[in-house]
């Protein structure tokens, strides 16, 4: 049920470094590479490498994790935005694989 080959905080919370940023013309994609992590469950992101400051803020963000590359969104359902996540830092998601909710659950900007 745990998260293996990966650091966890002490309540086992994985905590995941973003390997790549790809910015295109309809999403940024924030890689996360391979990594085995529980389907249901919270997990800390370090955006190490900033998305790049020229970057149109109302890009929808997307995750790759797993090898599947899946939406960003917010509470409400909406897209998260380069705006949501402007600046680097570590950011919290929730992920829920079996109902297809990767949702963004703190967000960076001031």
């Amino acid at each position: 049920m745990g998260c293996f080959n990966i650091t966890t905080n002490a309540g086992g919370i994985p905590y995941l470094s973003v390997s790549n940023v790809t910015v295109g013309t309809d999403a940024v994609d924030l890689a996360l590479g391979f990594r085995r992590i529980a389907p249901v469950g919270y997990m800390t992101i370090r955006l190490a490498t900033a998305i790049p400051a020229d970057t149109t803020t109302t890009l929808p963000v997307t995750l790759t994790l797993n090898g599947t590359t899946r939406n960003l969104t917010l509470y409400d359902g909406t897209q998260a935005t380069v705006a949501d996540l402007i600046g680097g830092g570590v950011f919290a998601v929730f992920n829920d694989r079996f109902n297809g909710v990767l949702q963004l659950t703190s967000r960076t900007t001031a």
